[in-house]
């Protein structure tokens, strides 16, 4: 990939590591194999771009990353565990290269959306709701916290930030306790045919 952008003599200048994939129901009834692709493109995709694109921003003393990870990063998410545990992988490292990355030029933020409506649910026993933020909508506002140089970026709804506090003040088993009963709620607990 970076052979192909010094061929055609592009620069990146802002890195976007918004390709996510994740599955919806119990672990433990979920075939592997799209879990661990879903780990590879959610961790390992971003890792990689992050390494190779953000060694040369640095090299030129500008640029910047935005790394989207999830509401979901803040707590443990039964039914949606592995996805979940991607996404707190993104909110930590990003949080750490932002540090690491202070004062070379380069920005790095982290965007955390709610539910956006996409087709992320397709093929599961979930809804999503009629209410949910567009892509259009948390895109531009992704744009806009990185344009003011934010840290870290809510975008949507403002519900979806004020629901990450409870996970920063609970004990973790509790809020493993009550993201159960949410997902439960949204009928995540049921195994569907996924062949």
């Amino acid at each position: 990939m970076l052979r192909e952008l010094h061929d055609r003599g592009l620069t990146v200048d802002l890195l976007l590591n918004n390709a996510g994939a994740g599955s919806a129901g119990p672990f433990l009834d979920r075939p592997l194999g799209p879990q661990l692709r879903s780990v590879s493109l959610n961790v390992g995709g971003l890792l990689a771009l992050t390494h190779a694109i953000g060694a040369e921003m640095v090299a030129r003393g500008s640029g910047g990353v935005i790394n989207v990870s999830s509401t979901a990063a803040f707590q443990p998410m039964p039914y949606q565990a592995s996805y979940a545990a991607t996404k707190a992988f993104v909110l930590s490292f990003t949080e750490a290269l932002a540090e690491e990355l202070r004062g070379t030029g380069v920005h790095v933020m982290a965007a955390h959306p709610g539910a956006i409506a996409t087709g992320f649910f397709d093929g599961t026993s979930a809804t999503i709701d009629p209410r949910a933020d567009t892509p259009a909508a948390v895109a531009a506002r992704t744009l806009d916290d990185y344009a003011r140089r934010r840290p870290v970026s809510y975008p949507g709804s403002p519900v979806n930030r004020m629901m990450t506090w409870p996970a920063r003040l609970l004990p973790r088993t509790a809020v493993a306790r009550i993201a159960g009963a949410f997902n439960r709620r949204q009928h995540l607990h049921e195994t569907v045919d996924v062949t």
